[in-house]
């Protein structure tokens, strides 16, 4: 059923992907009426087959945390109305912080990383974040995960066509400095401030972000001024937004919004 909403959803992608693994999802909401956008991060407005040709490249190692909140914050402030946002992964914490700085209507946070702060919770994520900024000495180059990674741990329980169909379509040079900057003071969330709507959104299958630390991060978040959500989905893995059964967990989102806006 097509909604006549005017609301825009702003999709903020996660690490280590093009941006254009969104692109079911936005035509799923534009069908229900919302405008939607996914811009790419921060010097990756380009094809998967260029951005790798580019590898090593300056300029995507030369990406912060805090230079991906200044550029979401004036593609932002640029619409008439704050949106809607929706992040997946890194992206998920990207939300977080800008919502933090009143800058949305609503949040969701699909395998969300996780903000500052060391708990026994984090310490597998953390020990993965570092395995993989590690791998390349000098912070002005590039990472690309490795297929054995995506494999294992990204886009688990899913066929090996599908695993090697969507790394080579999407999988795109990281920057290692984006990465390290999780540990750094703007990561940091003031759970005690009231906050608009926020959902998170974790999946059993997760290796990465694995359902018991996106549990945490909700409980942080949730107090008796502001509405926090949370919901997990069986046998989905950290990459959902590409599974054949997105759609459940996009409906489930559509539901969400509908009740909170």
């Amino acid at each position: 059923m097509y909604l006549s909403n005017t609301k825009t959803i702003v999709f903020i992608s996660g690490a280590f992907v093009s941006h254009f693994y969104w692109k079911a999802w936005l035509a799923f909401f534009e069908n229900k009426g919302y405008r939607v956008v996914a811009p790419p991060w921060l010097h990756k407005n380009d094809s998967v087959e260029n951005l790798k040709k580019q590898n090593p490249c300056t300029k995507i190692g030369s990406i912060t945390l805090f230079d991906l909140l200044c550029y979401y914050t004036e593609i932002i402030e640029k619409l008439p109305e704050k949106p809607i946002l929706i992040g997946h992964s890194y992206g998920g914490l990207l939300v977080q912080l800008l919502l933090q700085k009143d800058l949305a209507e609503a949040g969701i946070c699909i395998n969300s990383f996780p903000p500052k702060g060391f708990t026994i919770f984090k310490f597998s994520f953390y020990k993965t974040i570092l395995g993989y900024t590690w791998k390349i000495f000098s912070s002005k180059k590039t990472l690309i995960l490795t297929y054995k990674d995506w494999q294992n741990n990204f886009f688990t329980n899913v066929s090996v066509e599908e695993q090697k169909k969507e790394y080579e379509k999407l999988i795109i040079p990281e920057s290692k400095k984006a990465l390290r900057n999780l540990f750094s003071k703007n990561a940091q969330i003031n759970f005690r401030k009231k906050h608009v709507p926020l959902f998170f959104i974790s999946c059993s299958k997760d290796e990465i972000i694995p359902p018991k630390l996106v549990l945490w991060n909700f409980k942080k978040h949730r107090n008796v001024h502001s509405i926090t959500c949370y919901k997990e989905f069986k046998n989905k893995n950290h990459f959902v937004i590409l599974q054949p059964e997105w759609q459940e967990v996009a409906t489930c989102i559509a539901k969400w919004i509908e009740k909170v806006s």
